[in-house]
């Protein structure tokens, strides 16, 4: 369910590095050889086997990243995004593999629009990358896909992300259908009734700036809405880029009763709050907005628990003159793919306020998990999807070109800790940092 050009194996040895796998609870000083695309061996000494040698003392050697929440663009809007450069700019970020939303321009709703995809996928991708389809026909939320037909032409799961199924009777009966297939659904929670004509949080930023708002009330109503009907038939649920503390306490709840719910929340939900719309700055308009301190912290806490089990990024590319309008007139999404990391290492673990083992969990495992793939992992045998990472590194966004086509980032300027230097992906070399050449 997981597509990619082919690329020859890799064959290296890393020496040097602490490698950190925590769903193996595997933290030392180790020393990792790949032969042809597969670790071989994982042990304080290896033989190099004349293999290329990766001299990383003072890196760490993670499982790579799964991002189960990216949108390409393609078909239809290839000036922002394509499976090309898209996977490109994963790699860099540090992923292995990626999962691309439905709403693009056809819809992802036939078997036909997937089959075409997963061809492109085999030929541009740079790493692994899967796609959901959508729920309803042109995710107009009238009438349901053909979820078998998709689910046997590859769909990895069923979303009409962008959008919610605002019919509770439909979200029931895609959940029947769903079960059949075995593919969860990832659902876009948001009570349009509510949330229509709203820019930023509802609150007091909204107020003193005289924006219209979403309160977080237009989405925590629609989750819980999702999670009983879930409860009630026996379906398995993804919850999308979570933004409330009360959505949170009803994914908390929810899997307490033994509901089969999962949560994502995104880099920029954990990072910022609404005060960052102050700068008027459209590449910090998304949906659902940037919300308050309380709702940052309850992410954080979930994040820490295990509520949450996926860190996505919701990469969000968007055309420079989209974006460069005042505020109120901006598409809502930001980029995600080449910052994730770096990002969450800088504002969440650095502070001390998440474990890096939480982290890597979260942004690898975890997302592997839910979406039933191939959990990457440091261990003999397994295909090698490894990132290597160098803590100590500072970067600022943007003084490089992005590889991804859009430049849309919340975090253009900043300054960020933690570099990805290498990156292996269905066990091809898909970033190779100069200074390890």
């Amino acid at each position: 369910m997981l597509w990619q050009r082919e690329l020859p194996g890799a064959s290296l040895v890393i020496r040097g590095a602490r490698v950190l796998d925590p769903a193996e609870r595997l933290d030392a000083r180790l020393e990792v050889r790949i032969d042809d695309g597969t670790i071989a061996e994982v042990a304080e000494k290896v033989d190099a086997n004349g293999h290329r040698v990766i001299e990383a003392e003072g890196l760490v050697l993670a499982p790579a990243f799964v991002d189960s929440h990216v949108h390409l663009r393609t078909p239809g809007r290839e000036d922002e995004e394509t499976v090309a450069s898209g996977t490109a700019a994963a790699a860099a970020g540090g992923y292995c593999a990626i999962l691309a939303m439905p709403n693009t321009e056809p819809i992802v709703d036939s078997a036909a629009t997937l089959g075409a995809l997963v061809e492109t996928a085999c030929h541009e991708a740079e790493i692994p990358v899967g796609f959901l389809a959508a729920i309803t026909r042109g995710q107009r939320g009238e009438e349901l896909t053909e979820m078998g037909e998709l689910a046997d032409t590859g769909a990895v799961a069923f979303s009409d992300d962008g959008v919610p199924v605002a019919s509770a009777g439909l979200m029931r009966r895609a959940l029947q259908y769903a079960s059949i297939t075995d593919r969860p659904l990832a659902l876009h929670c948001e009570e349009p009734t509510l949330s229509r004509g709203g820019h930023v949080h509802e609150g007091r930023v909204a107020a003193e700036l005289g924006f219209a708002g979403y309160p977080s009330v237009a989405e925590s109503v629609a989750v819980e809405r999702d999670l009983a009907l879930a409860g009630y038939e026996s379906g398995r649920i993804h919850v999308l880029h979570l933004s409330a503390v009360e959505s949170v306490d009803a994914l908390r709840r929810a899997r307490e009763a033994g509901v089969a719910a999962s949560g994502e929340a995104t880099p920029h939900h954990l990072v910022l709050t609404d005060d960052a719309v102050r700068s008027l700055d459209p590449n910090v308009k998304m949906n659902p907005p940037l919300r308050a301190e309380e709702d940052r912290q309850a992410l954080l806490d979930a994040v820490r628990d295990g509520t949450i089990e996926a860190i996505a990024t919701d990469h969000a590319p968007h055309a420079a003159h989209e974006k460069e309008v005042p505020f109120e007139a901006a598409p809502f999404g930001v980029t995600g793919l080449e910052t994730a990391f770096a990002s969450l290492y800088t504002h969440l673990v650095e502070p001390g306020l998440l474990p890096l083992e939480t982290l890597l969990e979260r942004m690898s495992a975890g997302p592997a998990r839910i979406f039933g793939l191939d959990r990457p992992r440091v261990a003999a045998g397994a295909r090698a999807n490894l990132v290597l990472l160098d803590l100590d590194r500072k970067w600022t966004v943007g003084e490089q070109p992005f590889r991804s086509r859009s430049a849309n980032s919340w975090l253009l300027g900043s300054k960020l800790s933690g570099a990805v230097r290498m990156t292996l992906a269905g066990g091809g070399l898909v970033l190779d940092s100069k200074e390890l050449a």
